[in-house]
């Protein structure tokens, strides 16, 4: 873990939590995304109670480089996608067995075959290409090009990038294999490059197997340097999208060669400008495949980062783009709970801003314990998802005590009488709501001064007094809505197997808060989680 803010502390005296940066797995080799079950963040949201474990790799609590300088949360966690592992934060399986259970082929539109990172090693294995002499006779055999001198200025960079993954040596012997599999791989790709120039599938290829290559560097080597092979990597990603500028893999990948080039520079204005670069790339990434929660959050980890660079006057804007875009994740993939703990790592190094600047600037800004309060919800949830992470427990510790116990969250909706969802816009009261475990209620005052919540906080409800109720088990889908029978306002749906609730939030800043509180409710409820939820906030 890096400890430029882990041992960082609040102005009061107390332990501030740091978002958690975990490895960052580049897309698959192939040219084909892994397919990610998404959710219309406008349309009604259909939740589906048999959700698929999520299937992100395991992250270390250890060793996880820190983001922000405002938090003390462990530092946000970044998504990567299964071909390598950034950093060595996580122990990756080798390169050889990845490529050999990867199925489809990298995707050719024209021109000359080129080899996948997975028949390459492959055939290393086998013994069927152990013969270098015959690879130094393709590097050497097409001597068309070479009279050019664009051709030669190939050649000359291909040289230049394979003297670099020549000088790597693996620490150990299972590190020398991968390097040895690895240096094989770049000369096939470097001699596809010489017959063809343009060949955006080799340039993209090469530049994982550099990328990659970097891995097996440690941060202290000067030849090579880890920053020069990230920087080789970057070359590359440059000149496969620029002959094929639809490849978003290569920018996804490419933002994150970047942005582990911006982690060696600290906080300068070289990283800076680093980070500004990444984000770029991200965007365009989410640009050409909008479905890609991992683009998204590794975004707003770059927004994150960036923010704790620039001057002040420029913080809050980068900060509050830095939450929509954990916010997007989310709503692709309401499981995704590395987004769910980045999110509520950025809101409480917002909520620790917003205190130090005396409080809200005016009333339609969210208040330092309201943000602390929406923090400690996204946090509890990732924990409720994982619980196993030692990482999201460490954080719930520090802040459950801002949960509104015995709930999750507590709030105010405007809301209908109960049983009538057509009724004159006069007949809606605001009117305070609870949400736990089990579900959504609504607390009249006179039931407020009578409670003394159990472990669900429903005790004290009134059986003889009508209230608005939503049982989590009964939810269908959660969306936004506007509709002219509504109140002015931030219409909520809620459509049950009993019929839509309707309810109107205060603002559209406050719906997105109870948006996400109940989509992340039910998601724990169907991953079978709600008993874990249940101990968080019933103590």
């Amino acid at each position: 873990m890096s400890a430029n803010t882990a041992d960082s502390e609040s102005q009061n005296g107390t332990a501030q939590p740091h978002p958690v940066t975990d490895d960052v797995d580049l897309a698959p080799d192939t040219l084909t995304e892994t397919t990610i079950e998404s959710i219309d963040a406008v349309q009604a949201t259909h939740i589906d109670p048999k959700l698929d474990e999520p299937t992100d790799p395991s992250i270390q609590s250890d060793d996880v480089p820190a983001t922000t300088a405002d938090s003390n949360l462990d530092p946000p966690i970044e998504s990567k996608e299964q071909l390598v592992g950034s950093n060595g934060t996580e122990n990756t399986t080798s390169l050889v067995e990845e490529e050999r259970s990867k199925g489809p082929e990298l995707r050719k539109d024209e021109g000359s075959r080129t080899f996948t990172m997975r028949e390459l090693l492959n055939e290393l294995k086998n013994g069927e290409a152990n013969d270098e002499s015959e690879v130094e006779k393709q590097e050497t055999s097409s001597s068309y090009g070479q009279e050019s001198t664009q051709h030669q200025q190939y050649i000359d960079q291909n040289n230049a990038a394979m003297d670099l993954i020549n000088s790597i040596t693996g620490v150990d012997e299972e590190g020398r294999a991968r390097q040895r599999a690895l240096t094989f791989a770049a000369r096939r790709y470097a001699s596809a490059i010489e017959r063809n120039p343009e060949d955006y599938d080799s340039l993209y290829n090469w530049a994982l197997v550099l990328q990659e290559s970097a891995d097996n560097v440690s941060p202290e080597s000067s030849s090579p340097s880890k920053d020069a092979l990230l920087e080789e990597a970057c070359r590359k990603y440059d000149e496969a999208t620029t002959l094929c500028p639809t490849l978003h893999d290569a920018y996804y990948n490419w933002a994150i060669a970047i942005s582990d080039r911006a982690k060696m520079r600290g906080r300068t204005k070289e990283a800076e400008e680093l980070w500004k670069q990444a984000t770029r790339n991200y965007e365009k990434a989410v640009q050409l495949n909008w479905n890609s929660p991992q683009a998204l959050n590794n975004w707003g980890l770059a927004l994150q980062e960036l923010s704790a660079i620039v001057p002040v006057r420029e913080k809050q804007t980068i900060v509050k783009t830095a939450i929509s875009k954990f916010r997007a994740a989310i709503q692709l993939q309401f499981d995704f709970h590395r987004a769910i703990y980045n999110l509520g790592t950025v809101l409480y190094g917002l909520a620790e801003d917003t205190s130090r600047t005396g409080g809200s600037v005016n009333a339609k800004e969210v208040s330092p314990d309201e943000l602390y309060s929406q923090s400690a919800i996204y946090i509890a949830a990732a924990h409720a998802l994982k619980p196993t992470y030692s990482v999201y427990t460490s954080a719930l510790k520090l802040v459950r005590s801002m949960l509104p116990l015995p709930y999750l969250k507590v709030g105010y909706l405007t809301a209908p009488p109960a049983g009538s969802q057509v009724a004159p816009h006069s007949d809606w009261k605001r009117t305070e709501f609870v949400l736990n475990q089990e579900g959504l209620y609504q607390v009249h005052k006179v039931e407020q001064k009578e409670m003394s919540p159990n472990l669900y906080g429903r005790e004290s409800m009134s059986a003889n007094k009508p209230v608005v109720k939503v049982d989590i088990p009964d939810i269908v889908s959660v969306s936004a809505c506007a509709d002219l029978t509504l109140p002015p306002g931030a219409g909520l749906c809620i459509d049950t197997t009993h019929g839509p609730v309707f309810l109107v939030a205060d603002s559209w800043e406050s719906l997105d808060g109870w948006l996400d509180a109940i989509r992340l409710v039910y998601t724990i409820f169907a991953r079978g989680k709600s008993d874990v939820l249940a101990g968080i906030i019933a103590g």
